[in-house]
């Protein structure tokens, strides 16, 4: 993902790529930017410190992992960057916390996905989910590549939480899945309960992103879904909210916000 976002900066005479970061050991570590992402050099290489690499810049683009963002927030408070986004999934409930005190401090925007069809996707959703009533049960599929490690993917999330929305219902407490980062997972063996969001993830090959959305009854089931091709549309996505969150007072800002859904 950081390739695909610096090859979308690159081309892009809105922005400057100011630095990057790398984790230690990568071969990747000290590479010159451009030359990362096909271009020609562009001066300013890789680095493992957050402080070298936000020097002088105004907005911070991470995709990395929780740990690796909480422990990057101290060297970005001290530093030029006024604007996060924020594409790093799988935080838990204190690193939750610690991101809605960063969003005091930054205009923040924060998403699982920034593809204009998940957002879109997600709006879709909600409608459904208000329209239908909980004779149709919910259900969410998500698939990526073998290396992910979070489960249920962000984007799942956001659409149960789209779907949760709809029903005016508390996400946490009809969440079901296989995941311990869901609330009311049923036992094994349970029968499905009335009214609960269920998540299926599967880790496969280099498949980039697939979500399904199911709403079923007995009679009757609509499918709402979603294909990622590559991830340069993640990357534009996030620089549309960078370009847009740059004139954003702080707080905690989504893709519908800077798409005005």
């Amino acid at each position: 993902m950081g390739r695909a976002l610096l090859e979308a900066a690159y081309g892009d005479p809105r922005f400057a790529i100011s630095g990057g970061t790398q984790r230690l050991g990568s071969n990747e570590l000290g590479m010159d930017l451009g030359v990362l992402c096909g271009q020609a050099p562009l001066g300013r290489c890789t680095s493992s410190e957050v402080a070298e690499a936000a020097d002088q810049a105004d907005i911070w683009l991470d995709f990395t992992t929780p740990s690796a963002f909480i422990a990057a927030v101290p060297a970005l408070r001290a530093s030029s960057i006024r604007t996060i986004i924020l594409g790093t999934t799988g935080f838990d409930g204190t690193q939750e916390r610690e991101i809605e005190e960063v969003a005091t401090r930054f205009s923040v925007v924060r998403s699982g996905n920034f593809s204009f069809g998940v957002t879109v996707l997600v709006g879709l959703v909600q409608q459904a989910a208000a329209r239908l009533g909980t004779d149709f049960d919910i259900e969410i599929l998500e698939t990526h590549h073998r290396h992910k490690l979070d489960a249920p993917s962000g984007t799942a999330l956001m659409l149960g939480q789209a779907a949760a929305t709809g029903r005016g219902v508390d996400h946490g407490k009809v969440a079901t899945g296989h995941s311990t980062s869901l609330g009311a997972l049923r036992p094994p063996n349970a029968p499905r309960q009335t009214g609960d969001i269920g998540y299926a993830s599967r880790r496969a090959g280099g498949i980039m992103g697939e979500h399904e959305v199911m709403f079923a009854s007995d009679t009757e089931t609509i499918r709402l879904s979603h294909t990622a091709i590559n991830r340069s549309l993640f990357a534009k996505g996030a620089l549309v909210a960078a370009f847009w969150a740059k004139d954003q007072p702080p707080g905690l800002y989504s893709m519908s916000d800077v798409l005005n859904l």
